[in-house]
């Protein structure tokens, strides 16, 4: 393996949005890269996250301008030149209810939000009236309602973005690796030189050498710090993020809607036949790796919700849950870091830059300021970073394959709608799909039981994007198991003969992965009929992700 063998002026641990933003940035600046991820890219957070490229409005009420400004403008940038077939506009609506001033308030907030950072990227914000709002968005209660404001914002398919990311970073160089994780840093005169690492495929342990390495693991960064030793100014506290998915025709809006909820706010955003609803933020105390969404946490968003819904929403209505851990930065007592309120770098011991903190949108930022921290200690000149004029791989001629969308379908024999379908996920990298429908016609068809998605994004996702599991293509390269109603096991019986012809799986592999997938969505239908985080976790963790039953001596 190339990754035993090479020395690397970086190696970075983690493969959700800022590991893969930093691997991009340091192969960009020349330097020979290696990325290494425990599970399967943007497996944590990275495709657990609000699904927004945004400016973060509620910044503003506590006179945040330049976290609102540095924010607007990488939506600015990821919607107009990085990443402009992922990152969408989005409108939505602000029920006002109060007279006068609430209008006046938001408006004021708005106008900033227009202005400031990425101005002109998006639409301006508009007043509407009574009238206005009824035709828009005549599902919102009418009761106490005077009229509405609408801004725009943007959205993301966050786990392919990551992985863009990812696949952006091998075409420029970087070594990238999933299903390996760290077991323990390398030192050498007082300095962290490397990792020891296990191959969570095979249970193959290796070093991989590296002159700095970078701690990209989110929530889980108090591990590697805690491997690497020193004193760090600051450590990582875990939040809890649940959202829902409803029908689109539960609710009767042609416009996303932003409301006031019981202690925050809810984004109600449309996501193709769906509306993704969300979010919640508690504390969380309980095991990282399969954060678990309560029944309580399903209320508290029917809840909220249906406070502004003339029909009311049910449990029977909610297609798909999903929870994720968002890291938050505590700074240690007696220490004298100075955090920044969104994200943190450090290198508390020589050869070992901490990142963490922050939000999906300013990644890339968060990336620039790791890989800056860890240059310092390589004694040589390295360039600043340039990330912020490299498109993502789907990116690069999107407009061109786009303008030929009427000839992509004829080819494939496809419908434009599902070549549409396949621009808005792969952007110019839509050819290879098509590519592969014309050598293999039967790629073309439906998945069974997700027929929005075809059977050549299953293969794909094996041929192409290095999934290595039914989960993975169920859950991050597609997102059946959170947009169907049976959680995407009728799709998992389709799809594991088809992955496991290419990935060389006999009969009894994939039994086992079909099994597992169909016990995973028992595990996480248990857990979110359950009142509490400790319950339903226990529930949750009863089936764990086949790479971490490896890491524990287990056999899949």
């Amino acid at each position: 393996m190339r990754l035993a063998r090479t020395e690397y002026d970086v190696l970075v641990i983690g493969g959700g949005v800022t590991g893969a933003g930093a691997a991009l940035d340091a192969a960009t600046r020349g330097l020979a890269v290696a990325l290494v991820e425990m599970r399967d890219y943007a497996a944590g957070t990275s495709s657990r996250s609000g699904k927004l490229i945004h400016g973060g409005l509620r910044y503003l009420e506590h006179f945040d301008f330049g976290l609102v400004r540095e924010s607007l403008r990488e939506r600015k940038l990821l919607l107009k030149d990085l990443a402009p077939h992922l990152v969408k506009p989005i409108r939505f609506l602000y029920p006002l209810r109060r007279r006068v001033w609430e209008r006046a308030y938001m408006g004021a907030g708005l106008l900033l939000y227009d202005t400031i950072g990425g101005a002109g990227a998006v639409p301006r914000h508009r007043h509407l009236s009574l009238g206005a709002v009824r035709r828009l968005a005549p599902g919102v209660k009418r009761s106490g309602l005077i009229g509405a404001i609408t801004f725009y914002d943007t959205q993301v398919d966050d786990s392919r973005h990551t992985l863009e990311l990812v696949r952006t970073a091998a075409a420029r160089g970087a070594e990238v690796a999933s299903a390996v994780k760290v077991i323990g840093l390398v030192t050498s005169g007082g300095a962290v030189r490397g990792a020891e690492v296990r191959d969570l495929e095979t249970g193959e342990t290796f070093t991989v050498r590296a002159r700095h390495v970078v701690n990209a693991a989110g929530v889980w960064t108090d591990e590697l710090q805690r491997l690497a030793g020193g004193r760090a100014g600051f450590s990582v506290k875990a939040s809890k993020g649940v959202h829902i998915m409803v029908p689109r025709e539960k609710i009767r809006s042609d416009i996303s809607l932003f409301v006031r909820a019981e202690d925050s706010v809810l984004f109600v955003r449309s996501w193709g036949r769906h509306w993704l609803i969300g979010t919640t933020d508690t504390a969380w105390t309980a095991g990282l790796d399969h954060p678990a969404a309560t029944s309580a946490d399903i209320d508290y968003l029917l809840r909220n919700v249906n406070a502004v819904l003339e029909t009311e929403l049910t449990r029977d209505d909610v297609d798909g849950v999903f929870a994720g851990l968002r890291p938050l930065i505590r700074g240690n007592a007696g220490t004298t870091s100075k955090l920044s309120r969104e994200h943190a770098v450090e290198t508390s011991v020589p050869g070992f830059t901490t990142v963490t903190g922050g939000k999906y949108t300013t990644y890339r930022v968060m990336a620039k300021d790791a890989i800056d921290e860890a240059v310092k200690g390589l004694g040589r000149r390295v360039p600043p970073s340039r990330t912020e004029s490299v498109p993502l791989i789907g990116a690069v001629g999107y407009a061109e394959t786009r303008a030929r969308r009427a000839q992509l379908a004829a080819s494939g024999g496809l419908t434009p709608a599902q070549v549409d379908h396949l621009l808005g996920r792969y952007g110019s990298l839509t050819e290879d799909l098509i590519a592969m429908i014309v050598e293999r016609p039967e790629l073309g068809r439906p998945i069974d039981g997700a027929p929005d998605y075809l059977l050549a994004e299953a293969v794909y996702a094996v041929t192409h994007e290095g999934a290595l599991h039914l989960d993975d293509v169920l859950t991050r390269r597609t997102h059946i198991a959170i947009e169907t109603r049976d959680r995407g096991v009728a799709a998992a019986r389709a799809v594991a003969p088809v992955i496991g012809a290419e990935l060389g799986w006999d009969a009894e592999r994939a039994g086992k992965e079909l099994g597992f997938y169909l016990a995973r969505v028992e595990a996480e239908l248990a857990s979110q009929r359950l009142p509490d985080d400790a319950s339903a976790v226990a529930a949750r963790d009863i089936v764990r992700d086949p790479r971490l039953r490896v890491a524990d001596g287990e056999r899949l």
